[in-house]
């Protein structure tokens, strides 16, 4: 088929190696335009925009889609179909009609649940039991479309939300080069959304990143593992150097009891307001690697009852 693919991120780049080795027609790739990162600040290409230039793709990164020019460029690719993939712009209903079998997106939840910007961190968050990704046809609404195929995925206790984007992203690859298969031998076939159970996944904030220990610790446990690796949830203390903060990069409820923010043992347990956390790996701020526990505590020098805020 003759396809226009959009994605952005390392999420997206597995899709767009499927749909090259299957032998699908790449008209154009739409990615967001470079952006500035890293210590000199110097502008670097999205995952998927170098991985689209090493295959020898055309690749556009408008700043908009919503103006005439736009819609006469996306027009001239003839596409049959649009593949999308945590693309990161919203596409005009003027684009969504243009290709003749429309716009088909990769999302990472079971939808309705978990529509938005960030349905991987928030599965973990809630202690969801399952994930999973699903190939939806486009409308003007927020992830509202009806779903031709999904992918489930068990959330194993201690998962992080990094775990479950790496092992979503070959599963949705694999999904979305089902799809195009049938799509393409008129076999695949919409269902719409339920009206039940919606709930938006809104985007992550660095004020969410605090650890609350006066919460229970299934809780606290997945508000870390949701965060991880990146914002990273995180608490502050006093290592003799003033107050730094400390990221939470992996964590577990177990048995335990005391006032919120206790250190219980030289492990890394701290109680929480019902029952207690083990802190599995941590990074000190400026530090490069994670630590275990243990690891941290003998290096920070914490007594057992000191208090966490």
């Amino acid at each position: 088929m003759r396809v226009v693919f959009m994605g952005t991120p390392d999420f997206a780049v597995p899709t767009l190696d499927r749909l090259q080795a299957d032998g699908h027609t790449l008209a154009a790739v739409y990615t967001r335009a470079p952006a500035k990162a890293g210590r000199g600040m110097a502008l670097r290409p999205s995952p998927v925009h170098a991985r689209a230039e090493a295959l020898g793709l055309p690749v556009l990164t408008p700043s908009t889609l919503k103006t005439p020019e736009a819609a006469e460029t996306f027009a001239g690719h003839e596409a049959e179909v649009a593949v999308v993939v945590a693309y990161g712009m919203l596409l005009p209903q003027a684009i969504l009609d243009l290709p003749r079998h429309g716009c088909l997106n990769l999302h990472g939840s079971l939808l309705p649940r978990w529509r938005g910007a960030a349905p991987i961190q928030r599965a973990v968050m809630a202690g969801d039991p399952e994930s999973g990704v699903g190939v939806m046809r486009m409308e003007a609404g927020l992830d509202t479309g009806p779903v031709a195929l999904e992918r489930r995925l068990p959330i194993r206790e201690g998962m992080t939300a990094g775990e479950l984007h790496d092992a979503l992203m070959p599963a949705g690859a694999a999904l979305m080069g089902e799809a195009l298969r049938a799509l393409a031998e008129g076999g695949l076939t919409f269902t719409p959304q339920s009206q039940e159970g919606v709930v938006y996944a809104h985007k992550i904030t660095n004020t969410e990143a605090r650890i609350d220990w006066s919460r229970p610790a299934a809780a606290v446990a997945c508000h870390i593992n949701g965060l991880s690796p990146f914002p990273g949830a995180s608490f502050e203390v006093d290592l003799g150097k003033g107050q730094e903060r400390v990221k939470v990069l992996r964590a577990l409820p177990c048995e335990g009891s005391g006032a919120p923010g206790t250190l219980l043992d030289a492990a890394g347990t701290i109680a929480c307001g019902s029952g207690a956390v083990q802190l599995l790996e941590l990074r000190r701020a400026g530090k490069s690697g994670a630590a275990s526990g243990e690891e941290f505590l003998r290096g920070a020098r914490m007594a057992v009852g000191a208090r966490l805020p």
